[in-house]
């Protein structure tokens, strides 16, 4: 497909009869990917910034089949741990152009950064710390660098992923000179850095743009002049529920580049969400249906599976597969974790599932398989990705035996 191909990919726009063979052939519950679902939103958001580099945060899903399917057409990766640099390389990824960006790293996870950038001096280490950048110091490093800064506001769809407000996260603001001198004396700095907030749309537009535009604002009191690019992050939304319209990226691309105004340093982005969040689903089989004071649809998926409903409340679109045509009616559906919280949705209007049903449940690429746990000593699920008329499994189900592999009985 091209970049005119929908804006956001809903429930029902999947092949049921394929899913439903998916679902026999690898059993649920089921992590199913469309790779080209992920090509084609990474063109759209770099249409909407011709002249900008445009990322992928690795961090929103860092499965081999989506570092590979980015990589191999030409993608640069931006990375958040030691892992994720290991993972970006072994698909593809040119060490040269990765970029570290790190919160709080732990002594290893700098160290190898440190290491590996003293063979491939073209990656860059992003830091939101002087204590950071003076460990990294410690260890011999006068490479490329680029600092992290607060802006001091924060968007997006939770409070908790409002990175743009919060402490942990950058340079304070009216430290940002200063500390721009200071790593002048020591590294090659190469650019600044904000990441504003996550799951940004059209409510949240308006406060993302201002806050890019104060992050504009330090890269200037940085000396922008002196720097290859100005990161503002990602963010991007993707509308979850159903209701709610996409982002229209082209006009999104515009107010961004209004935002930033005239910095001779390029513009850069790292999108994850907008990227995976609609290229995968998760397959999951009804195993119990209760009447009780409402109606209770048991699944074999659950927050192991899935965490975001628990953790955030976010809200993931549910369609029953095996019968999207049926009458529908207003269901909780939750999975076999002793805990209130193992819950998708709550009074929920689906096509009634029925035990032995197949139910889909939707946006799951971004944080979905990432946050995936042994809770309740559950195997992981598989991951299969479908191309075109072919799908091979891209993650193997785990077993018991993996659940235990590295426990010591003595």
């Amino acid at each position: 497909m091209s970049v005119d191909s929908p804006p956001v990919r809903r429930l029902a726009d999947w092949n049921h009869d394929r899913l439903v063979s998916l679902a026999e052939t690898h059993g649920t519950p089921l992590y199913v990917l469309d790779p080209e679902r992920v090509r084609e939103n990474y063109r759209r958001i770099a249409a909407a910034f011709p002249d900008a580099h445009v990322m992928y945060a690795a961090k929103a899903h860092t499965g081999r089949a989506v570092l590979s399917a980015l990589t191999a057409a030409g993608v640069d990766i931006e990375c958040a741990a030691r892992g994720e640099l290991q993972r970006a390389i072994d698909a593809g990824a040119d060490p040269d152009s990765l970029q570290y960006t790190a919160v709080n790293p732990p002594a290893a996870d700098l160290e190898y950064a440190a290491d590996l950038a003293s063979d491939h001096p073209g990656l860059t280490i992003t830091a939101g710390a002087v204590d950071t950048f003076d460990r990294l110091a410690a260890l011999g490093y006068d490479g490329r660098v680029a600092m992290r800064v607060n802006p001091g506001i924060g968007t997006g769809h939770h409070e908790d992923v409002a990175t743009g407000k919060d402490a942990k996260f950058g340079i304070p603001a009216e430290r940002v000179a200063a500390v721009a001198d200071d790593l002048r004396g020591r590294f090659d700095l190469v650019g600044v850095h904000a990441h504003i907030g996550s799951g940004v749309l059209r409510g949240d537009l308006e406060d993302h743009c201002r806050a890019i535009a104060r992050v504009a604002d330090l890269a200037r009191e940085a000396g922008a002049e002196d720097l290859e690019f100005v990161d503002v992050g990602g963010g991007f939304g993707v509308p979850y529920r159903e209701d709610e319209p996409p982002l229209d990226i082209a006009a999104v691309g515009e107010r961004v580049r209004a935002a930033v105004g005239d910095l001779p340093a390029r513009l850069a982005l790292e999108p994850g969400r907008f990227v995976v969040a609609d290229a995968e689903l998760i397959l999951t089989r009804v195993n119990t249906v209760k009447k009780a004071a409402s109606t209770v649809v048991g699944v074999d998926a659950s927050l192991a599976t899935l965490v975001r409903p628990a953790m955030f409340g976010s809200y993931h679109p549910v369609r029953n597969v095996s019968a999207p045509d049926r009458e529908t009616a207003p269901v909780s559906v939750g999975g076999p974790c002793c805990t209130s919280a193992d819950v998708f949705c709550t009074d929920r209007s689906v096509a009634r599932p029925q035990r032995g049903d197949l139910l889909a449940i939707g946006m799951a690429g971004a944080y979905g398989y990432e946050l995936a746990s042994q809770f309740h000593s559950q195997p992981r699920p598989a991951e299969v990705a479908v191309d075109g008329e072919t799908d091979r499994v891209v993650r193997r189900r785990e077993t018991l035996e993996d659940v235990t592999r590295v426990e010591r009985t003595n």
